[in-house]
């Protein structure tokens, strides 16, 4: 598949974020010197490492996070998902608003993770800005079908299922679930209203 092939069948957006993180890994690997796990010292330095962050004032690492992947496995699975999810969400609400729920719900995700867990804790990956692609695709349609009682429950599944594993940064998934929840209402609610709009005839 050619790179315009690409960036066609998954959405701009979700093809560049992708990039983005792959680009971001494969600078991971040279610097670790090793392809399939990274480093600490590079973990340190590009993904959360709380104590930087607060104390050497590192906080453009809450936002560099979400573009840094531990393991080949990690990118991998996660990669996987952007591309599933994304492209979803790209063609409800545009490539511009996916950057935006990709970047406040990660940005979310990392900020909880700051606060919560241990100064000394590391944490890197796409998870928490995904879990907020997820969030708002589940209550948006909630919200358009009329049942957010089965929206609520998909995501706290959801949440469950990807959250019970060792080593996995539960605050992330939950500030970015949550964060992507809330931005789903909004849009939800503005794309009901406009199908009612052309149902019925008015509003336009």
């Amino acid at each position: 598949m050619t790179l315009e092939g690409f960036f066609r069948k998954y959405g701009k957006a979700t093809s560049a974020l992708f990039l983005i993180n792959v680009t971001v890994y494969i600078i991971e690997s040279i610097a670790s010197g090793n392809p399939i796990s990274i480093s600490m010292d590079v973990l340190l330095r590009i993904g959360q490492w709380n104590y930087a962050v607060l104390h050497y004032g590192w906080w453009w690492q809450l936002t560099t996070a979400m573009f840094v992947h531990v393991s080949i496995l990690h990118i991998g699975f996660n990669m996987y998902f952007l591309l599933m999810m994304g492209r979803q969400l790209e063609a409800i609400l545009g490539p511009k608003r996916l950057v935006m729920v990709y970047l406040v719900s990660g940005f979310m995700g990392n900020l909880i993770t700051l606060f919560i867990l241990p100064l000394n804790s590391v944490s890197a990956g796409a998870s928490g800005a995904l879990f907020g692609i997820v969030g708002t695709l589940i209550v948006i349609m909630g919200v358009v079908g009329g049942n957010m009682q089965g929206a609520l429950i998909n995501a706290f599944v959801l949440f469950l299922i990807n959250s019970i594993l060792p080593g996995v940064n539960a605050f992330a998934h939950l500030g970015g679930l949550l964060t992507g929840m809330a931005i789903g209402y909004y849009y939800g609610k503005k794309i009901r209203s406009r199908l009612l709009a052309m149902q019925y005839g008015y509003g336009w």
